[in-house]
């Protein structure tokens, strides 16, 4: 196996840097590119997402792929929370079409944890879902729902 080159930036995190990192998650999930979005994870990473256990970035690319195929229209917005060290929280929303037709919005919020290299070797988030009006979808619109300071 080659070794993965760091993912920049690198703990220990500063505000900006720890905002940096929200922002290409942000940016990396709204591609719904499960290959993308996995890398950023280390190779036994760990996850808790709902009701969720997942290990390895196998598990967590499987995952993704099932979500975003299940999901349409998915858009998401991060924000950050607070940091120290090797960890950030971040307040999350998204909103998407389920199988049924119907539009969700989407709360809740993550911890992460860090490897020296980059890649987040944990992931915990807590999620809940509200059926909305497809008419009151904002997340990519021009209104915004206040949940914290966006990322620069």
């Amino acid at each position: 196996m080659t070794e993965e080159a760091p993912r920049h930036p690198l703990p220990p995190f500063t505000e900006e840097t720890a905002r940096q990192k929200v922002q290409a998650a942000e940016d990396a999930w709204n591609s719904r590119d499960y290959n993308k979005v996995a890398m950023a994870y280390s190779e036994d990473t760990e996850w808790r997402n709902r009701n969720v256990f997942l290990k390895g970035r196998g598990e967590v690319r499987e995952f993704l792929k099932g979500k975003w195929e299940r999901e349409k229209n998915y858009k998401l917005e991060k924000h950050y929370f607070a940091h120290t060290g090797n960890k950030i929280a971040v307040t999350f929303q998204y909103e998407y079409e389920n199988e049924e037709g119907k539009t969700i919005r989407a709360y809740g919020n993550e911890h992460w944890t860090f490897d020296e290299k980059g890649y987040m070797k944990i992931r915990n988030a807590s999620i809940n879902d509200v059926e909305i009006d497809a008419s009151r979808r904002v997340i990519g619109t021009d209104t915004h729902i206040p949940t914290g300071t966006k990322n620069p």
